[in-house]
Protein backbone atom coordinates (compact mmCIF):
# COMPACT_ATOMS: atom_id res chain seq x y z
CA UNK A 1 0.00 0.00 0.00
CA UNK A 2 1.48 3.61 -0.88
CA UNK A 3 1.66 6.48 1.66
CA UNK A 4 -1.13 7.93 -0.42
CA UNK A 5 -2.86 5.20 0.47
CA UNK A 6 -2.21 4.82 4.19
CA UNK A 7 -2.89 8.65 4.54
CA UNK A 8 -6.12 7.90 3.09
CA UNK A 9 -7.39 4.95 4.71
CA UNK A 10 -6.15 6.91 8.26
CA UNK A 11 -8.29 10.21 6.93
CA UNK A 12 -11.73 8.92 5.63
CA UNK A 13 -14.42 7.81 8.20
CA UNK A 14 -17.30 7.38 5.86
CA UNK A 15 -17.68 5.47 2.54
CA UNK A 16 -18.18 6.89 -0.84
CA UNK A 17 -21.31 6.69 -2.98
CA UNK A 18 -21.35 6.85 -6.67
CA UNK A 19 -24.64 8.55 -8.27
CA UNK A 20 -26.06 8.67 -11.79
CA UNK A 21 -23.23 10.43 -13.12
CA UNK A 22 -25.04 9.96 -17.07
CA UNK A 23 -25.92 13.94 -17.12
CA UNK A 24 -21.89 15.12 -18.19
CA UNK A 25 -20.11 12.19 -19.55
CA UNK A 26 -21.35 13.18 -23.42
CA UNK A 27 -20.07 17.48 -22.79
CA UNK A 28 -16.86 15.59 -21.34
CA UNK A 29 -15.96 13.44 -24.19
CA UNK A 30 -16.63 16.19 -26.29
CA UNK A 31 -14.63 18.90 -25.06
CA UNK A 32 -11.70 16.36 -25.80
CA UNK A 33 -12.33 15.68 -28.88
CA UNK A 34 -12.78 19.87 -30.00
CA UNK A 35 -10.33 21.90 -30.25
CA UNK A 36 -11.86 24.24 -28.41
CA UNK A 37 21.86 27.65 -6.79
CA UNK A 38 22.46 27.07 -3.93
CA UNK A 39 21.20 24.38 -1.40
CA UNK A 40 20.92 21.15 -3.72
CA UNK A 41 21.57 18.30 -2.14
CA UNK A 42 23.77 15.27 -3.75
CA UNK A 43 22.17 14.16 -6.96
CA UNK A 44 19.35 11.38 -6.71
CA UNK A 45 19.81 8.42 -8.72
CA UNK A 46 16.73 7.50 -10.74
CA UNK A 47 15.85 5.84 -13.85
CA UNK A 48 12.88 7.65 -14.07
CA UNK A 49 12.59 9.70 -17.09
CA UNK A 50 12.72 13.48 -16.05
CA UNK A 51 10.82 16.22 -17.78
CA UNK A 52 11.77 20.50 -17.26
CA UNK A 53 8.88 22.76 -16.19
CA UNK A 54 9.73 25.47 -18.91
CA UNK A 55 9.89 28.53 -16.08
CA UNK A 56 13.63 29.44 -16.02
CA UNK A 57 15.43 29.76 -13.41
CA UNK A 58 12.65 27.06 -11.58
CA UNK A 59 14.21 24.13 -14.14
CA UNK A 60 17.72 24.91 -12.45
CA UNK A 61 16.48 24.49 -9.09
CA UNK A 62 15.49 20.83 -9.83
CA UNK A 63 17.90 18.61 -10.46
CA UNK A 64 16.99 16.36 -13.64
CA UNK A 65 13.66 17.75 -13.81
CA UNK A 66 10.04 16.56 -12.56
CA UNK A 67 9.44 12.97 -12.89
CA UNK A 68 7.09 12.14 -15.80
CA UNK A 69 3.53 10.91 -15.01
CA UNK A 70 3.18 12.39 -11.51
CA UNK A 71 1.10 14.53 -10.30
CA UNK A 72 2.53 18.27 -9.81
CA UNK A 73 0.66 21.10 -7.33
CA UNK A 74 0.76 24.70 -7.49
CA UNK A 75 -0.38 27.01 -4.94
CA UNK A 76 -0.86 30.43 -3.83
CA UNK A 77 -2.78 33.09 -3.10
CA UNK A 78 -5.02 35.25 -5.36
CA UNK A 79 -2.35 37.01 -7.74
CA UNK A 80 0.40 34.36 -7.61
CA UNK A 81 0.44 33.64 -10.88
CA UNK A 82 -0.86 29.75 -10.71
CA UNK A 83 -2.77 30.24 -14.12
CA UNK A 84 0.38 31.63 -15.98
CA UNK A 85 2.42 28.56 -14.46
CA UNK A 86 -0.01 25.92 -15.22
CA UNK A 87 -0.01 27.89 -18.86
CA UNK A 88 3.38 27.77 -18.86
CA UNK A 89 4.17 24.36 -18.27
CA UNK A 90 1.44 23.26 -20.91
CA UNK A 91 3.41 25.97 -23.56
CA UNK A 92 6.60 23.97 -22.62
CA UNK A 93 5.51 20.58 -24.13
CA UNK A 94 3.28 22.29 -26.76
CA UNK A 95 6.46 24.22 -28.26
CA UNK A 96 8.28 20.55 -28.24
CA UNK A 97 5.68 18.80 -30.51
CA UNK A 98 3.76 17.42 -27.53
CA UNK A 99 0.08 17.66 -26.93
CA UNK A 100 -1.67 18.80 -23.88
CA UNK A 101 -5.26 19.08 -22.29
CA UNK A 102 -6.15 22.51 -19.96
CA UNK A 103 -8.99 21.84 -18.03
CA UNK A 104 -10.51 24.94 -16.20
CA UNK A 105 -13.10 25.02 -13.78
CA UNK A 106 -12.31 29.35 -13.18
CA UNK A 107 -12.34 30.19 -16.55
CA UNK A 108 -13.81 30.60 -20.28
CA UNK A 109 -12.22 28.95 -22.65
CA UNK A 110 -12.05 31.81 -24.69
CA UNK A 111 -10.22 33.65 -21.70
CA UNK A 112 -7.25 31.07 -21.44
CA UNK A 113 -6.80 31.02 -25.01
CA UNK A 114 -6.72 34.79 -24.98
CA UNK A 115 -4.40 34.85 -21.74
CA UNK A 116 -2.17 32.34 -23.69
CA UNK A 117 -1.75 34.54 -26.69
CA UNK A 118 -0.86 37.71 -24.53
CA UNK A 119 2.36 35.53 -23.61
CA UNK A 120 2.75 35.08 -26.76
CA UNK A 121 2.26 31.22 -26.70
CA UNK A 122 0.17 30.37 -30.29
CA UNK A 123 -2.41 27.95 -27.88
CA UNK A 124 -4.84 28.85 -30.77
CA UNK A 125 -2.50 26.94 -33.48
CA UNK A 126 -1.94 23.91 -31.31
CA UNK A 127 -5.57 23.52 -30.78
CA UNK A 128 -5.92 23.72 -34.99
CA UNK A 129 -3.19 21.35 -35.12
CA UNK A 130 -5.44 18.97 -32.87
CA UNK A 131 -2.61 18.86 -30.61
CA UNK A 132 -4.77 20.90 -27.48
CA UNK A 133 -7.90 20.50 -25.68
CA UNK A 134 -8.84 23.49 -23.41
CA UNK A 135 -11.72 22.04 -21.76
CA UNK A 136 -14.00 24.66 -19.44
CA UNK A 137 -16.09 22.53 -16.32
CA UNK A 138 -18.36 24.03 -14.40
CA UNK A 139 -17.27 22.77 -11.28
CA UNK A 140 -21.00 21.94 -9.85
CA UNK A 141 -21.87 19.48 -12.90
CA UNK A 142 -17.90 18.19 -12.48
CA UNK A 143 -18.59 17.41 -8.96
CA UNK A 144 -22.00 15.92 -9.51
CA UNK A 145 -20.50 13.70 -12.47
CA UNK A 146 -16.76 13.74 -11.18
CA UNK A 147 -17.46 8.84 -11.16
CA UNK A 148 -18.12 9.06 -14.39
CA UNK A 149 -15.77 11.47 -15.58
CA UNK A 150 -13.26 10.06 -13.34
CA UNK A 151 -13.50 6.34 -14.78
CA UNK A 152 -13.36 7.58 -18.69
CA UNK A 153 -10.60 10.28 -18.09
CA UNK A 154 -7.83 7.38 -18.58
CA UNK A 155 -9.17 6.67 -21.65
CA UNK A 156 -9.68 9.99 -22.46
CA UNK A 157 -6.23 10.99 -21.99
CA UNK A 158 -4.99 8.09 -24.00
CA UNK A 159 -7.12 8.42 -26.90
CA UNK A 160 -6.16 12.29 -27.11
CA UNK A 161 -2.39 10.94 -26.66
CA UNK A 162 -2.12 13.91 -24.35
CA UNK A 163 1.41 14.43 -22.90
CA UNK A 164 0.57 17.19 -20.06
CA UNK A 165 -2.62 18.30 -18.45
CA UNK A 166 -3.23 21.23 -16.23
CA UNK A 167 -6.42 21.42 -13.99
CA UNK A 168 -7.15 24.59 -12.81
CA UNK A 169 -8.09 24.59 -10.08
CA UNK A 170 -8.61 22.54 -7.74
CA UNK A 171 -9.84 24.20 -4.95
CA UNK A 172 -13.18 24.67 -6.67
CA UNK A 173 -13.75 21.24 -6.73
CA UNK A 174 -13.22 20.68 -3.31
CA UNK A 175 -15.75 23.15 -2.62
CA UNK A 176 -18.64 21.68 -3.75
CA UNK A 177 -18.74 19.27 -0.65
CA UNK A 178 -19.52 19.72 2.67
CA UNK A 179 -18.74 16.76 4.53
CA UNK A 180 -14.69 16.45 4.88
CA UNK A 181 -14.89 12.76 4.15
CA UNK A 182 -16.49 12.74 1.25
CA UNK A 183 -13.90 15.78 0.03
CA UNK A 184 -11.18 14.02 0.65
CA UNK A 185 -12.98 10.50 -1.08
CA UNK A 186 -13.14 12.28 -4.03
CA UNK A 187 -10.09 14.74 -4.33
CA UNK A 188 -8.25 11.01 -3.62
CA UNK A 189 -9.99 8.92 -6.14
CA UNK A 190 -9.88 11.93 -8.94
CA UNK A 191 -5.83 12.03 -8.42
CA UNK A 192 -5.55 8.41 -8.37
CA UNK A 193 -7.16 8.65 -11.73
CA UNK A 194 -4.62 10.69 -13.13
CA UNK A 195 -2.15 8.69 -12.04
CA UNK A 196 -3.26 5.97 -13.71
CA UNK A 197 -3.94 8.09 -16.89
CA UNK A 198 -0.18 7.81 -17.37
CA UNK A 199 0.01 11.49 -18.35
CA UNK A 200 1.75 14.33 -16.33
CA UNK A 201 -0.36 16.66 -14.46
CA UNK A 202 -0.42 19.96 -12.58
CA UNK A 203 -3.26 21.00 -11.06
CA UNK A 204 -3.00 24.61 -8.67
CA UNK A 205 -5.04 25.17 -5.79
CA UNK A 206 -5.62 27.84 -3.33
CA UNK A 207 -3.62 28.12 -0.62
CA UNK A 208 -4.53 28.06 3.44
CA UNK A 209 -5.25 31.32 4.81
CA UNK A 210 -3.79 30.50 7.81
CA UNK A 211 -0.28 29.43 5.86
CA UNK A 212 1.08 29.25 2.39
CA UNK A 213 1.99 25.95 2.61
CA UNK A 214 -0.75 24.28 3.03
CA UNK A 215 -3.66 24.32 0.74
CA UNK A 216 -6.95 25.65 1.43
CA UNK A 217 -8.21 21.83 2.73
CA UNK A 218 -4.73 20.56 3.38
CA UNK A 219 -5.66 17.54 1.07
CA UNK A 220 -3.88 17.86 -2.34
CA UNK A 221 -0.53 18.37 -1.32
CA UNK A 222 -0.18 14.50 0.77
CA UNK A 223 -1.16 13.30 -2.47
CA UNK A 224 0.76 14.86 -4.92
CA UNK A 225 4.86 13.82 -5.94
CA UNK A 226 5.79 17.73 -6.29
CA UNK A 227 4.48 20.45 -4.46
CA UNK A 228 5.63 24.25 -5.58
CA UNK A 229 4.63 27.53 -3.38
CA UNK A 230 4.47 30.13 -4.80
CA UNK A 231 4.04 33.59 -1.71
CA UNK A 232 4.02 37.11 -1.37
CA UNK A 233 7.21 38.23 1.07
CA UNK A 234 7.53 41.62 3.10
CA UNK A 235 10.81 41.78 5.17
CA UNK A 236 8.96 45.08 6.27
CA UNK A 237 6.60 47.46 6.06
CA UNK A 238 9.25 50.11 4.04
CA UNK A 239 10.15 47.35 1.45
CA UNK A 240 8.67 46.63 -1.60
CA UNK A 241 6.03 42.89 -1.18
CA UNK A 242 7.72 40.41 -3.58
CA UNK A 243 6.89 37.34 -5.25
CA UNK A 244 8.61 34.51 -4.34
CA UNK A 245 8.73 30.21 -4.87
CA UNK A 246 9.66 27.54 -3.20
CA UNK A 247 9.83 24.01 -4.01
CA UNK A 248 8.40 22.10 -0.48
CA UNK A 249 8.93 18.75 -2.39
CA UNK A 250 9.28 16.37 -5.18
CA UNK A 251 9.82 12.93 -4.88
CA UNK A 252 11.98 10.71 -6.36
CA UNK A 253 14.25 14.38 -6.99
CA UNK A 254 16.42 16.54 -5.02
CA UNK A 255 16.03 20.25 -5.25
CA UNK A 256 17.07 23.33 -3.96
CA UNK A 257 15.51 24.20 -0.67
CA UNK A 258 15.78 28.20 -1.30
CA UNK A 259 13.51 30.12 -1.18
CA UNK A 260 14.06 32.74 -4.72
CA UNK A 261 12.35 35.68 -6.04
CA UNK A 262 10.18 35.37 -8.99
CA UNK A 263 8.38 37.80 -11.89
CA UNK A 264 5.14 37.34 -14.36
CA UNK A 265 6.15 39.42 -17.32
CA UNK A 266 4.69 39.61 -20.77
CA UNK A 267 6.51 36.76 -21.45
CA UNK A 268 5.68 34.05 -18.81
CA UNK A 269 7.20 33.54 -15.08
CA UNK A 270 10.75 33.69 -14.39
CA UNK A 271 12.98 32.70 -11.82
CA UNK A 272 15.78 34.50 -10.30
CA UNK A 273 17.59 31.86 -8.71
CA UNK A 274 20.70 33.86 -8.07
CA UNK A 275 19.05 36.73 -6.30
CA UNK A 276 17.74 36.36 -2.65
CA UNK A 277 14.33 37.64 -1.59
CA UNK A 278 15.90 40.76 -0.08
Amino acid sequence: MSDEDDWFESASDEPFEDGDDELFEDDFATAFEGGDGDGFEEEFESEIPRLDLGIEGLDDMIQGGVPERSLLVVMGSAGTGKTTFGLQFLEEALSNGERGVYVTLEESTERIYDTAEEKGWPFTEYADEGRLAVVHLDPVEMANSLSSIRNELPELIKEFGADRLVLDSVSLLEMMYDRPSERRSEVYQFSKSLKEAGVTTLVTSEASSETPYGSRYGIIEYLADAVFVLQYVRASDFQETRLAVEIQKIRDANHSRETKPYEITNDGMSVYRQANIF
